[in-house]
């Protein structure tokens, strides 16, 4: 299992990774709204897509209702 810091912009243009900040956080782009789950949805579907991974596979361990999450990947 590994840990990943991640900071979600909402309300983008697109989904898209943009790349990792200075401090090792990636940065996500995501067109979702942050209201009623939208946003994390998005954003275990968009990283199940760019790691290769299954959705189940990937999860938010802290973070729900930030914009600085905490993500798990399973093995």
């Amino acid at each position: 299992m590994s840990k990943i810091k991640i900071r979600v912009l909402p309300r983008s243009s697109k989904n898209e990774v943009v790349g990792e900040m200075a401090d090792g956080t990636l940065k996500v782009k995501l067109t979702a709204p942050p209201v009623d789950g939208k946003a994390n949805d998005s954003l275990i579907k968009l990283l199940s897509e760019y790691f290769d991974k299954p959705k189940n596979k990937i999860k938010i361990a802290t973070g729900m209702t930030s914009k600085n999450k905490i993500i798990e990947i399973l093995d």
